[in-house]
């Protein structure tokens, strides 16, 4: 998929780049991310890798999903990827933006995985070192999986900090067979 991702980068960042000039951008990125998630449906997917459906037909599907008209900045959007036959970057465009509106935002999504519930004490804990080792605002997911055995999973973007037994065992076992 980093194919997807290199051809929507443009696209995502231009219209990044329109939102935050219109100081849009969480109005527009609901929208994407309405768009990315239909695009995966079935019926949806079918009327953007139509090779029979003219782009103007394509937009009017998108544009009456999200309430928005051809005419408006969304849907001239819309009708540029139509038009360039790119409607099948719609969920890369979206992430994309989803970075780039994290950027500007000073935040991350972090994903706690851990081996038990943690206590709102220890979770407020984690936070406030996360806080301080990233220099971001964040927001937290927290999750149970027991076959981590104990410890902590963290995912911040591209960084994971695996603080867990398992992951220990596995770095022990790779030393020991290695």
């Amino acid at each position: 998929m980093a194919e997807l991702r290199t051809l929507g980068r443009p696209y995502a960042r231009a219209f990044f780049q329109a939102a935050s000039d219109a100081d849009l951008i969480s109005d527009w990125f609901k929208k994407l991310e309405c768009l990315a998630a239909a695009s995966r449906e079935e019926k949806v997917a079918s009327i953007i890798h139509s090779s029979s459906a003219l782009a103007s037909e394509q937009v009017d599907v998108l544009v009456g999903l999200i309430d928005e008209q051809p005419s408006t900045p969304v849907g001239r959007f819309l009708q540029v990827l139509a038009d360039n036959k790119r409607l099948d970057l719609l969920a890369a465009i979206s992430e994309i933006f989803a970075e780039l509106k994290a950027e500007k935002e000073k935040s991350v999504d972090v994903v706690i995985d851990t081996a038990f519930e943690l206590d709102e004490k220890q979770k407020e804990k984690l936070i406030v070192s996360l806080k301080k080792k990233l220099q971001r605002d964040i927001k937290v997911k927290t999750t149970v999986d027991r076959s981590l055995i104990g410890g902590v999973v963290i995912r911040a973007g591209d960084i994971v900090i695996d603080g867990s037994i398992k992951g220990r065992l596995a770095k022990l076992s790779e030393m020991v067979m290695g």
